[in-house]
């Protein structure tokens, strides 16, 4: 059970009315866009100044569960940390809290890629130093076929 103690890294978020449907419930697609937010204020949290000093990543895989629903101006809270390193890539996992009560989960993975390119290359290890000593929870390190 993913739990608000998991996460060294929170981000505050007040729902705004545009991020709502007609009945002042957020709508779906806006969990992934409140993840996105809270991964780079963890990149800054990380130590990186910028777009140009931090480490480039794409999207390769994106996923949520819903266990509640968040409706606007309610305050959350969303939690990320780095659940998983590959030899190219990480697993993040995310979650969004209003309180303790945890509204939705979710996994992000982020694949690598060599600075000025979309190719993909193997983690920086200072970047890996850095993550594994801001978490609260070390992340996995998973190599093989089935994790790029």
């Amino acid at each position: 059970m993913t739990v608000r103690a998991d996460f060294a890294f929170v981000h505050p978020l007040r729902v705004r009315w545009a991020e709502c449907d007609g009945q002042g419930i957020v709508f779906n697609a806006n969990y992934f866009a409140y993840y996105d937010l809270a991964v780079w204020e963890w990149t800054k949290a990380l130590g990186y100044k910028g777009w140009d000093d931090a480490p480039q990543f794409v999207t390769a895989h994106a996923e949520c569960d819903f266990r509640a629903a968040a409706h606007f101006d309610e305050e959350l809270e969303i939690g990320v940390r780095a659940a998983r390193f590959g030899a190219k890539s990480m697993e993040i996992a995310a979650a969004i809290f209003r309180g303790e009560e945890l509204v939705n989960a979710g996994k992000l993975v982020y694949v690598y890629v060599a600075p000025g390119t979309t190719r993909s290359a193997s983690l920086p290890a200072e970047f890996v130093a850095r993550v594994t000593a801001f978490e609260r929870m070390p992340p996995e390190r998973k190599q093989g076929p089935d994790f790029r």
